[in-house]
């Protein structure tokens, strides 16, 4: 079975024509489209000017380098649930190998309509076939006229007769030579004799051609389904104290931490969870910044929470899971570019985050947008880096997560304000910087411009301003959108 995947609707674009876009010999294409954005005559390999220029309010997706693979090999290992041998097919396709599990949905139908089902709910548009071959059941999938075709056994002949010689995978010198002839079915050639196909259009085509009938080998290597990292610990007698359960803690976290070692892994989440006599499962959980396998760590951590842990009349079985495991960075990296041990100052944030709570301590990286509130986002370790730069005009310490609306009284027509009103307060104007303008990016919306004044008022707080719009074009707003310290 293969499956082509064609665009990704996120939950916000949903009903909108938007398409994924990536800069292609000097100029920005469509790699993808949605429904929408197809029905209105934008397809991959249009120019995104030329599509803008003709649908204004067409959304465009920047398309991230590696993540259409990413994503395919994501979606790979989701389907095992369906088959244990799936593989992903760049750029857009997956196969699966599904021999003897369609029984299980009640048939090769069923199983189809279930797995087709599941991608579309997740919000993916899809195209499958069933057959014999990895070859015929690509071709079928995407030239095929019926969408979930299902051919029979040893029926991959009859159904290519009609698709056309790109159908096969075939290079684009094939293909360009095949049309040369006149070729525009596989049926017009695939009784010629082998020598004379061989002899014209190389051994591309011969290979093609068998892995599409079956006569040839095609390879095939599935995803590996991950390994759970997890270690159990049965009780020949009920544990209720808090010394039993720690000792407990203990071992397992000796037997997993060994393991991780071995396999130059770490923790960055974890759970110990209790099956307890009366038949209910208690757990904690913990987080770390940087990848551990560090057992005194990693036992502190759970230790500050074992009083939430209610053994009630007794645990009979303990176990310790690694919900999220990263490779261990080498000790000589060093944290942030900076000098010292950067496994340490990673331990001691988490003993802290341990005892505030999680979700209190924060690291943030810059991405590559110029709205203030778009251009930077939460890094999921203390390890990550990121590829762009902090921007060098000065940023406040503190920035709104929203911009809130102030009145302004401001000479014209680009001088800073004179005072502004917040929340009912007139605060004047001592000294001020700017403007910085700063532009809306054309692919993901448009509109005015955003001129920014970093202000101070007499008694040395600053504030960061922004005038939405311009004056002469419309009647501006002003925003407060920051605190500097």
């Amino acid at each position: 079975m293969t499956t082509d995947r064609l665009a990704i609707r996120r939950p916000e674009l949903k009903g909108k024509a938007f398409v994924l876009a990536a800069p292609e010999r000097g100029r920005t294409v469509v790699r993808a489209a949605s429904r929408e954005a197809l029905a209105l005559g934008v397809h991959p390999g249009t120019a995104v000017a030329d599509a803008r220029a003709i649908y204004p309010t067409l959304e465009v997706l920047a398309e991230k380098p590696g993540w259409g693979d990413k994503l395919l090999y994501r979606l790979a290992e989701w389907s095992l649930r369906y088959t244990p041998y799936a593989a992903p097919d760049p750029p857009s396709g997956l196969v699966l190998d599904i021999s003897g599990c369609p029984h299980l949905w009640g048939g090769e139908r069923p199983y189809l309509k279930a797995v087709l089902a599941e991608l579309g709910a997740k919000g993916y548009r899809v195209r499958a076939a069933i057959a014999d071959t990895i070859g015929a059941a690509w071709a079928l999938a995407r030239y095929g006229e019926e969408d979930g075709c299902i051919v029979g056994a040893g029926g991959q002949r009859e159904a290519l007769l009609s698709l056309p010689p790109s159908a096969l995978r075939l290079e684009a010198p094939v293909l360009e030579g095949l049309q040369k002839l006149g070729f525009r079915q596989i049926r017009q050639f695939i009784d010629m004799p082998l020598p004379t196909l061989r002899r014209r259009f190389g051994e591309g085509l011969l290979r093609r051609l068998g892995q599409a009938l079956g006569t040839e080998q095609e390879p095939f290597t599935p995803v590996q389904p991950r390994v759970p990292y997890e270690e159990q610990l049965p009780c020949l007698e009920p544990i209720s104290t808090r010394k039993g359960i720690e000792i407990a803690l203990q071992h397992l976290l000796d037997r997993l931490c060994q393991r991780l070692s071995r396999e130059g892994r770490g923790l960055r989440k974890a759970v110990f969870s209790g099956l307890r006599v009366d038949g209910k499962t208690v757990q904690i959980s913990i987080g770390t910044g940087r990848a551990s396998h560090n057992p005194e760590h990693l036992f502190r951590l759970f230790v500050l929470k074992i009083p939430s842990f209610e053994p009630a009349m007794g645990i009979e079985l303990f176990t310790l899971e690694g919900l999220l495991v990263e490779k261990v960075h080498s000790p000589q990296e060093q944290l942030w570019h900076r000098s010292g041990d950067p496994a340490a100052v990673a331990e001691l944030l988490d003993r802290v985050e341990a005892k505030v709570g999680a979700g209190h301590i924060h690291r943030y990286l810059p991405q590559e947008h110029h709205w203030p509130e778009r251009s930077i986002r939460p890094a999921e370790s203390l390890d990550e880096q990121s590829d762009t730069a902090w921007p060098d005009a000065p940023r406040p310490l503190h920035v709104l997560p929203k911009p809130e609306p102030i009145e302004v009284m401001v000479p014209l027509p680009d001088y800073p304000p004179v005072h502004f009103r917040h929340q009912g307060k007139i605060i004047q104007v001592a000294k001020a910087d700017g403007p910085e303008r700063i532009e809306q990016e054309w692919w993901l919306q448009t509109g005015p411009p955003r001129d920014y004044y970093c202000v101070e008022d007499p008694s040395g707080a600053r504030y960061w301003l922004f005038r939405l719009g311009l004056y002469g074009n419309g009647e501006p707003r002003w925003f407060l959108h920051g605190f500097f310290p």
